[in-house]
């Protein structure tokens, strides 16, 4: 059995992985950053970064190692982070020390494919520190599609303010999937007076927003821009 069906203290089921449940989905973390590295190796091949004869051997499988470790070290960063909780909503999501960023940065590095994976990773490792599951349906939403959203910063690895422009992009990619969720399986939760949307979207834009405006300045601080620019000529050597 993956999961215990748990009741919690208002009355409401709540599903808890189990000690088989947590290796498998530590498994799912290795694969996906394995696949990770695949599509980050397609987008350097597609960018031209394999395009000399003698970087295609010994020099690649350096390539490969070094992009794991980008991801796993966001991956593991991100979880750091998110634990470093600046605000903390009643009913889940809260406003972290830049956790987003964080998970976006392989895309922005890697390309779309190796920032989805990551972001999928994140999300399962989500789910078997904290796990906060009403509904198995729910699970997918929140953790595979709302985090999964975060490698949309891949979208502009290539372009100017690729970083912003890649964060913008992934903070409202996850912003859907958090508002569906809320419409959908949080719906009882709505304040006195409010539509289900209106909730979702006022209630989960509190702390998305929050937080996204908080790292947008930061990465237009200029110190943080030439630092995330080094960090990516050496993730891509």
């Amino acid at each position: 059995m993956l999961y215990n069906v748990v009741v919690d203290e208002w009355g409401g089921t709540t599903y808890v992985p189990t000690a088989l449940g947590n290796v498998l989905l530590g498994a799912v973390i290795i694969a996906l950053l394995a696949a990770a590295v695949v599509f980050a190796k397609m987008h350097a091949k597609k960018l031209g970064e394999d395009r000399e004869p003698g970087r295609n051997g010994a020099g690649s499988g350096r390539m490969t190692i070094k992009q794991l470790v980008f991801c796993a070290m966001a991956v593991a960063l991100g979880t750091v982070l998110s634990n470093i909780k600046l605000f903390d909503l009643p009913y889940g999501g809260s406003v972290t020390m830049l956790s987003m960023l964080v998970i976006c940065l392989p895309g922005y590095f890697f390309g779309c494919g190796a920032g989805l994976m990551t972001g999928l990773a994140y999300g399962v490792l989500q789910l078997l520190i904290d796990p906060y599951i009403l509904f198995p349906a729910q699970l997918v939403m929140d953790y595979l599609l709302a985090f999964g959203a975060l490698g949309l910063s891949g979208l502009f690895s290539g372009a100017k303010n690729g970083l912003v422009k890649g964060y913008v992009a992934a903070v409202l990619g996850r912003y859907v999937f958090v508002v569906l969720s809320g419409c959908i399986f949080f719906a009882s939760y709505a304040w006195e007076g409010w539509g289900v949307l209106p909730y979702s979207l006022a209630y989960n834009g509190s702390y998305i927003f929050s937080e996204a405006a908080i790292s947008i300045v930061i990465i237009l601080l200029p110190p943080v821009k030439s630092a995330v620019g080094r960090i990516r000529k050496l993730a891509l050597e």
